[in-house]
């Protein structure tokens, strides 16, 4: 299937649905890590995700593993995938949760200049640029600057989450450049679950001394939408969305998510709404339309 340069009603309102579950996987996991640990709970994340696309492409007919260069590429975008939670979760120890989201989302604009370079047709306009901007504009609006009290080591942190928002956003590209006219959908979900686990699992085993300190049914349907719900069917639906569109615009629309995060932690956590949420988002909102202003309006 061809791709298309614009993103048309569809691929908008589902990606606003993504978009939106993806924010309340934040207060989520935020509650499982009373639980479990955290990068433990990635792991058990991506091991429940991949038996559920293994059973996918069982009950599809798919094959499970490519035995040519795909496999490779498999190979490769799930390290990228495991090595990006990596630092997430790593830098989490040293930075704050709120500056960890505002740097890692930092990733449209790696997708945005990459696929100027490396990808056909899919060109960084001066009305994409202004567009990104004004949407990372509004993020920090929302999650404001440096805290007035900063630890020391914060900076290794915010390093440690630009780095993850490089690794997503080579992640991204990776697939449209390698994989998006090779393999379907299902086996890049696959494979970057899959291969994602061993580098989390090693990680987990080195920082985390205890895996899980309790359980309860809270717990677990926290767990259960994170793994099944984000990890299997989201997830499957971005890599479908990649496939088709330009990930530029794409990549875009994730500024929706730490918006969405922030109005769900309100809701659910209690967590004090501010003037700069109530600036922040038509600001993002602006600065989307504009990364996907056309002229001729596709429907």
């Amino acid at each position: 299937m061809e791709t298309k340069d614009y993103l048309d009603l569809k691929a908008i309102f589902i990606l606003i649905a993504v978009t939106l579950l993806w924010g309340l996987n934040y207060p989520a996991m935020k509650y499982s890590n009373q639980g479990v640990s955290p990068i433990f709970a990635s792991t058990l994340r991506s091991i429940v995700a991949s038996i559920c696309g293994l059973i996918y492409c069982l009950r599809k007919g798919e094959k499970l593993f490519h035995t040519d260069v795909r496999l490779f590429h498999g190979v490769m975008v799930g390290l990228l995938f495991g090595a990006e939670f990596a630092c997430i979760y790593f830098g989490l120890l040293y930075t704050d949760a709120a500056r960890s989201v505002l740097f890692v989302y930092l990733s449209p604009f790696v997708v945005a200049v990459g696929a100027h370079f490396f990808l056909k047709g899919d060109r960084l306009t001066s009305l994409k640029i202004l567009g990104l901007v004004l949407a990372f504009t509004g993020i920090f609006t929302v999650f404001g600057g440096r805290p007035k009290v900063a630890k020391a080591t914060m900076l290794f942190g915010d390093i440690l989450q630009i780095m993850a928002a490089v690794l997503w956003g080579a992640t991204t590209l990776y697939i449209k450049r390698f994989m998006a006219t090779r393999v379907e959908p299902i086996h890049t979900f696959l494979y970057q679950l899959f291969f994602s686990i061993p580098i989390l699992l090693i990680v987990s085993l080195i920082l985390e001394p205890k895996w899980i300190y309790r359980i309860d049914p809270y717990i677990i349907a926290s767990l259960f939408y994170q793994s099944v719900i984000i990890a299997f069917m989201t997830y499957l639906i971005w890599f479908k969305l990649i496939h088709n569109y330009s990930v530029s615009r794409l990549s875009a629309f994730t500024f929706f998510t730490p918006i969405f995060g922030v109005l769900f932690s309100v809701l659910f956590l209690r967590e004090e709404l501010t003037v700069s949420l109530m600036i922040g988002l038509p600001m993002v909102s602006i600065g989307i339309f504009l990364v996907n202003w056309r002229k001729r309006i596709a429907i």
